[in-house]
């Protein structure tokens, strides 16, 4: 009976995180789609990363009042409506829904990793997975559809748009996996006086201050600073990452970044599937060896110093599998190392550090790649204005 419902825990965890992270992949996957190589895909970046951001800063602020029954139908909404827009590839419609799809992929973070708090490490590990699994799920299927099937770009978007549905599996977990004591957790009113939600609210905003500076150098800055790094890999050196189209698989330049992205999702899928099998108690290594990843791709695109695409690609899913590793190991020290009665609120507050770090890249990477596209131009190589 323990393992059944271990299996539905895993299962529905998994399909939360798929589905909170998959519009975000796909938006990222259909930058060059949406703005054209003229401009800097850090710009969707940033739109796509500052309003969960800012939703990640203040939740910890105002999140305890609002009952995890009602945060669904607005993850839901959000998710709808932004895709909705983007889709239609108006540039002006598509910024305020990449902003509507962030809010929600920020919201729904902070509401699925808190809820782990009540399910425990097999909750966790499904949404780890999950998330991974958005990535590859996401950047493999707007590949498929638009590079290999041809398929009408905007009809490609579209179709995403049903898929937030799924979040309505969440009211499910009560009668399928849910134990009597979790369900009693769930299930309380927002003002109970038992519990990490009244500590919250009993708190007065500097003790939430303080609280969140003790997460700081623990966890915050090794996650903010792997995804600083990736992040800059991704949106701002990626793109230059370019060789001439007759010496790769491809047809147009902008399927070799589409294909960056899926082999990069890749290896976050493994490694945040299978990363807890490795655990790492020393978050900072994997800021290093993201650092050495962002070093040698800035190097490649500066000085062109291999002609073969194929280990730039094996590369990318490196920097991939670091990532994962890095998103993984972290909120497992979590539930392993915090008090039970600060965890939830832990866990809700430290993936501030992911989108921190994100969004630092996003503004780097507005000048970095057309730096490094100009530099490349000067040079003979003016594959980063091509289609």
């Amino acid at each position: 009976m323990e393992l059944d419902r271990d299996k539905k825990t895993f299962a529905y965890f998994w399909l939360f995180g798929l589905i909170n992270n998959i519009l975000y992949v796909v938006i990222l996957s259909a930058a060059s789609d949406i703005i054209g190589p003229s401009l800097p895909k850090s710009i969707v970046l940033l739109f796509d990363i500052m309003p969960s951001f800012l939703i990640k800063l203040s939740a910890p602020f105002f999140v305890h009042s609002i009952h995890y029954d009602k945060r669904i139908p607005i993850l839901i909404l959000l998710s709808m409506l932004g895709i909705i827009l983007v889709s239609t590839r108006s540039l002006w419609l598509c910024l305020p829904g990449i902003v509507l799809a962030s809010l929600s992929s920020g919201f729904g973070e902070i509401t699925f990793l808190q809820l782990t708090h009540f399910f425990g490490s097999k909750s966790l590990t499904g949404w780890s997975s999950g998330t991974g699994g958005a990535g590859i799920v996401g950047s493999f299927s707007y590949l498929l559809l638009t590079t290999v099937f041809r398929l009408n770009i905007q009809l490609s978007l579209l179709l995403y748009a049903a898929l937030p549905l799924i979040f309505l599996l969440y009211y499910k977990i009560n009668d399928s996996i849910v134990s009597s004591q979790v369900y009693q957790s769930l299930d309380m009113p927002i003002d109970s006086s038992d519990g990490p939600i009244e500590l919250l609210k009993s708190n007065g905003w500097v003790d939430i201050v303080k609280r969140l500076s003790k997460l700081v150098i623990p966890y915050m800055i090794p996650l903010s600073t792997v995804y600083l790094f990736e992040y800059l890999i991704n949106q701002g050196v990626a793109p230059t990452l370019l060789f001439p189209i007759d010496t790769t698989p491809f047809v147009k330049y902008r399927d070799i970044y589409v294909t960056y992205g899926t082999l990069y999702q890749l290896g976050v899928f493994i490694s945040r599937t299978w990363g807890h099998k490795l655990p790492v108690k020393n978050l900072y290594l994997f800021s290093v060896l993201q650092l050495i990843n962002l070093l040698i791709t800035l190097s490649q695109s500066y000085y062109y110093w291999t002609d073969s695409i194929s280990w730039i690609m094996v590369l990318i899913f490196y920097e991939g599998l670091i990532g994962g590793s890095s998103y993984v190991n972290c909120f497992m020290n979590i539930l392993k190392d915090v008090d039970p009665n600060e965890r939830e609120f832990v866990l809700g507050s430290v993936s501030i550090s992911d989108s921190l770090g994100t969004l630092i890249a996003a503004f780097l990477g507005i000048i970095l790649e057309p730096s490094l596209c100009k530099h490349q131009i000067g040079t003979g190589r003016p594959w980063c204005r091509m289609e």
